[in-house]
This record gives C-alpha cells, sequence and structure tokens, in this order.
C-alpha cells in the first residue's frame, strides 16, 4: 500500500509544472530561462487577471496581442503599451474592467481587429477626392490636432459616412485616416460582430464600443455598413436577431455622442439608400466618394504606366476614353496593357522550348530570362477595348442621394 502511495504522489503535478505542460502544449510562450526566482502566487494571481507577469513576460489568452503591441517598436499609435530597449512599460491594460469572463473573451476576438502595423496609405497617394479628404481632414484629423478648437458646440462629428460606388477609394481613404491619424484602428466587418449564439452580437458590439473608448482617440471603421444595418422592419422577413444587433448599434452611437472621449466611427458603403434612417442621423457626416475626374484619371495612368522612354504614351487620350471608369478599372486597364508585352515575350519562350529536346524542357532559371518589353500605344488601345466600366450606371443615383442627404464644402 505504501508503494502504491508512493507511485500516486510521484505522478501529483504541482501547478507551476501544470503550467509549464499547458504553456508548452497550447503555443504559449515559454517560461524565461532568465527569471530569477520563482514567481509568487500574487504574481500568478496578477498574470490571470492582467496577463502580465512581474517580469513583463506575457501569459494568457491576451498573449498574441500583447506580443503585437510589444513588437511595435517606435509607434506611438497603440497606447497600450510604450516599447523600449531593455524593457516593457504598460500603460494601461489591453482591455478593460469587463463584467465576466464571456465578454473578455468576445473583447480578446474583437481586439484582433484592431490594425497594429501602419497601412502606410498618404494623402499624397490618393489622386483627386480633394473634396472627400479635405472633409476627412476637418471631421477626424484637426479635432485631434487642436482639441481646443472643437469644444461644446464644435465638439468633433462622432459619426462619418463614405458612399460611393464601388473601387472609387473608399477603404483607401480610411487607411488614410488610419495611417495620419495615429490612433488606434478598429478594421470591424459583419463577420467580426455578428455571431450564430443568441445574444452574442448585440454584446460584440458593446464590447466594440467600450474597447474603442478605452483605447480612445480610436477610429471605428464599418466596411460595407449596410450588410450590418439596413432599413429596420421591411416586410416580415427580417430575424429577431438582426433587429436586436441594429437595436444595440444604435444605442451605442448614442452614447458616442454624450461623451468627450475621441471615438470615431468611419463607415463605407456602396449602398447609401439602403440604411435605415436612424443610422444616417448618426452619421452626421455623409461624404459622396466620386468616379475620379479628368486629372485624377490622368495622374494614375502616369502614375501606374511611366514613359518608358521609347514610345510616348496617350495620356491626354487614355484620360479623354475613360470616362466613367472608377479607380480600380483605371487599374485595370492598366495591368491589362503591361499583359500584352508579357504574353508576347511568354509565347517566344514557349517556342524556344519547343525547339529544345524533351529533358531540357522545364523551368528556365532566372538568370536567364529576358527582360519584359516596353508598354506601346497598341498595348493601351487592346487594354481598353478589352475593359469596360462597372460602376458607371449607378452614378446618377449616388448623386441624387448627394443632393439629398450629403455634406457639402462651400465657402
Amino acid at each position: 500500500m505504501a508503494g502504491e502511495d508512493d507511485a500516486a504522489a510521484a505522478t501529483r503535478w504541482t501547478f507551476q509544472d501544470f503550467k509549464r505542460f499547458y504553456d508548452s502544449t497550447f503555443g504559449r510562450k515559454k517560461e524565461s530561462k532568465s527569471r530569477n526566482g520563482e514567481a509568487s502566487d500574487a504574481a500568478l494571481k496578477n498574470e490571470s487577471t492582467l496577463g502580465t507577469a512581474a517580469n513583463g513576460t506575457a501569459h494568457g489568452p491576451e498573449l498574441a496581442i500583447y506580443e503585437q503591441f510589444r513588437l511595435q517598436s517606435g509607434s506611438s499609435s497603440a497606447p497600450g503599451a510604450v516599447p523600449n530597449r531593455n524593457m516593457v512599460t504598460v500603460q494601461k491594460p489591453l482591455l478593460p474592467p469587463l463584467e465576466s469572463a464571456e465578454m473578455r473573451n468576445l473583447a480578446e476576438s474583437i481586439a484582433r481587429d484592431i490594425i497594429r502595423g501602419n497601412p502606410d496609405i498618404k494623402w499624397e497617394s490618393i489622386k483627386g477626392l480633394e473634396q472627400a479628404k479635405c472633409l476627412l481632414k476637418e471631421a477626424v484629423v484637426m479635432p485631434i490636432k487642436y482639441p481646443k478648437y472643437f469644444r461644446g458646440l464644435l465638439s468633433p462629428w462622432k459619426g462619418i459616412l463614405l458612399f460611393g460606388p464601388p473601387g472609387t477609394g473608399k477603404t483607401m481613404l480610411a487607411k488614410a485616416v488610419a495611417t495620419e491619424c495615429k490612433t488606434t484602428f478598429f478594421n470591424i466587418s459583419a463577420s467580426s460582430v455578428v455571431s450564430k449564439w443568441r445574444g452574442d452580437s448585440e454584446k460584440s458590439i458593446k464590447v466594440l464600443f467600450e474597447l474603442a473608448r478605452h483605447h480612445a482617440p480610436s477610429t471605428i471603421f464599418l466596411d460595407e455598413i449596410d450588410a450590418i444595418i439596413s432599413h429596420r422592419g421591411e416586410g416580415r422577413s427580417e430575424h429577431e436577431a438582426s433587429r436586436r444587433l441594429k437595436t444595440e448599434l444604435l444605442i451605442q452611437m448614442d452614447g458616442l455622442m454624450q461623451t468627450d472621449e475621441l471615438v470615431f466611427v468611419l463607415a463605407a458603403t456602396n449602398l447609401p439608400w439602403e440604411l435605415d434612417a436612424a443610422m444616417l442621423r448618426r452619421l452626421e457626416k455623409r461624404i459622396l466618394v466620386p468616379l475620379p475626374e479628368p486629372e485624377a484619371r490622368k495622374a494614375m495612368f502616369e502614375e501606374l504606366i511611366p514613359q518608358s522612354g521609347v514610345e510616348e504614351l496617350p495620356y491626354d487620350i487614355l484620360m479623354e476614353r475613360t470616362e466613367g471608369y472608377s479607380g480600380s478599372d483605371i487599374r485595370l486597364v492598366c495591368k491589362e496593357a503591361a499583359m500584352q508585352p508579357l504574353r508576347r515575350l511568354m509565347a517566344q519562350l514557349e517556342e524556344q522550348q519547343k525547339e529544345l529536346p524533351e529533358e531540357q524542357q522545364g523551368v528556365v532559371h532566372e538568370e536567364e530570362l529576358p527582360k519584359v518589353g516596353p508598354i506601346t500605344a497598341s498595348d493601351i488601345e487592346i487594354a481598353l477595348r478589352n475593359t469596360r466600366p462597372s460602376a458607371h450606371l449607378d452614378a446618377p443615383r449616388y448623386e441624387k442621394f448627394n443632393a439629398d442627404y450629403g455634406s457639402q464644402l462651400r465657402h
């Protein structure tokens, strides 16, 4: 009997043994070998609540989030941690105090949609759209740079809607906001907040706004917002869960307007007329992102297919013949034009391969491949014939919506 007790005692694990096994099995960061002494029970308790040990080693479910903050050296956009050469000084916990473990799990899921890196999209990278850029700077950038002037009646707008045909640069404008404003940027889509479990969608919306307030100044970007909050009560096909989700989003938007924290909701849609009227009221600035103007189209062509020096490219003709093309369509035209010399080269290489013995046919070394020839005016002509505009038919409808609900910039 004594031998059996000794054998059983030998297989019992201490808390430290179990913790090491759990960390190594489930991909957690292993305990540092340079650790001085054993962690006390109080330190272990702090790990479970804050996810950070006394020596700065992260544990717990939010390890991936913590590491992303830690690795973002030299960046001050994320307020969760300030990197240092020797140690990491935590200014505030990455997650706000939450009422339950369930809400904490939702917060960890939503925190994955925080853009940690820099999208590296400058205002100058976006051709044209001067009115949209000016309105965005006035609504988002200036209140952060000059908060003294945006008080009382001049308090910053809390909701901004970017609408227009697909492929005109709405998402690029949102990335420019993330780059220029140095705010915590939440990139949210329908999959981020919609859940199959009853009640989780509304809780996700609530946690999202709590996280945004916790990391203020912050920007919540809701891409394709019409998928989340379309008209309520249309027929009897709307599900109860969808209605609850829309109601919670409207309530949280109202709560933003009653606080002083710098939290902006930046939404984008191709179908602005599908949005609920209550949401349009909360999105105070409604900015049309139109099809590119002639000067913007010419600038896009000059950047995407620069002059090669062999043959002068007809940029003016391209500008005139691409009326009604979106920025995405123009990129497709340039891509199709760039494919023409590559197709000619591929045909030559295939002919050379056929002349070789069968045992020598195969992958050609990169050093032996010739350069692709320049793009010619005939290549551009072929590209224009093969690429048609995709968003020009609804342009009058966007103009009408802009006249009825849009924000203008007139002096």
